[in-house]
C-alpha cells in the first residue's frame, strides 16, 4: 500500500512522485509535495444555493420539493431544518427532518435561514 496522498482533484490512489511534485496518472493533475500537507489542514467550505457559507449547527430552509427515494414522502418547499451537520460526499448535509427522520441533503437545494 502506498503512503502517497490521493489526488486532490479526482481522488485517485495511483499518484506518483517526480522530483518535488506529485502527479496523478488518471487526470494529469500535478501538485507540489508541500501543498499536500496544506490541503489536509484546510476544511471543506460548503455553500448554499445562494452562495452563503454553511457551518455545522446552522439552520436551513429547503427551496425545492424533494422526493424521497423509495418512499411516497416529499420534503416540501419551505421546510426548516435545524442543526445541520456537514459531511463529505455528494449529499453534503446530514440532518433530521421533523416527520421524516434522518436524511442527507445536497447543499444546492437549501438556503441558510
Amino acid at each position: 500500500m502506498s503512503s502517497l496522498p490521493k489526488c486532490p482533484k479526482c481522488g485517485s490512489e495511483f499518484t506518483y512522485e517526480e522530483g518535488s511534485l506529485y502527479i496523478c496518472p488518471e487526470c494529469a493533475h500535478e501538485w507540489a509535495k508541500d501543498a499536500a500537507t496544506e490541503d489536509a489542514d484546510q476544511k471543506r467550505i460548503v455553500h448554499d444555493a445562494h452562495g452563503n457559507v454553511l457551518n455545522d449547527g446552522d439552520s436551513v430552509t429547503v427551496i425545492k420539493d424533494l422526493k424521497i427515494k423509495g418512499s411516497s414522502l416529499v420534503v416540501k418547499v419551505g421546510t426548516k431544518v435545524k442543526s445541520i451537520r456537514l459531511v463529505e460526499g455528494d449529499h453534503d448535509i446530514d440532518c433530521k427532518i421533523d416527520g421524516i427522520g434522518a436524511m442527507q441533503l445536497k447543499s444546492e437545494f437549501v438556503k441558510k435561514a
